[in-house]
């Protein structure tokens, strides 16, 4: 069980990094690309990250340290520009496993749900609002955008979660492993000078 677990793991692995899916439908298209049946059992996804950890460092070690680095620079971009709404980094990009395929995920923390909308419209930025789940596993308006990366010379997808200020207390518990789930601007900072 925990063989077949790992080559789950390793399969989805492959797939999130080379084809940027998100690790929820990268373990069924793994599922599926096996010949498993569709109730296997999942490896969690602190599994997958750990694959896609060692997935990078065999495959991509020369590239994903510069790719990362333009993502985190992205983001920034991005986390300046919505300041008044609190903005955190989260998912691949916060964690270092992101690579030029992966979107930027960040999440904001409004007053007003409406009012990061609002300030979009009111400098021309182009976005379609979608539902995704939030960090609760609850309903959460985002805001998704492309951005154009000049490290990379490619759009890159980026996600404003938009969450009740309420919300933001909790948010920064430290996950299974104690690491903070996301981070704020001046982390992300300090995550970029210690890579470059």
């Amino acid at each position: 069980m925990e063989t077949l677990k790992n080559e789950i793991a390793a399969t989805t692995a492959r797939i999130v990094v080379e084809e940027g899916l998100e690790y929820g439908p990268a373990k069924r298209r793994a599922v599926k690309e096996m010949g498993l049946p569709a109730r296997t059992a999942l490896p969690a996804n602190d599994e997958i990250e750990d694959a896609v950890r060692e997935y990078i460092d065999l495959f991509c070690a020369d590239t994903q340290p510069r790719e990362l680095a333009a993502l985190r620079t992205l983001a920034l971009t991005w986390m300046d520009r919505m300041r008044d709404f609190r903005p955190y980094l989260a998912g691949a990009v916060w964690h270092g496993t992101a690579t030029r395929l992966s979107d930027i995920y960040i999440q904001l923390f409004c007053d007003d749900p409406k009012s990061a909308e609002i300030a979009l419209i009111d400098h021309n930025v182009a976005y379609e609002p979608r539902t995704v789940r939030g960090f609760h596993g609850e309903s959460v308006e985002a805001l998704s955008l492309s951005s154009a990366s000049r490290e990379l010379g490619e759009a890159i997808g980026v996600h404003l979660m938009v969450y009740d200020l309420d919300d933001m207390r909790g948010a920064l518990k430290p996950d299974a492993k104690g690491r903070s789930p996301r981070g704020d601007e001046a982390a992300v900072r300090r995550l970029l000078q210690e890579t470059t």
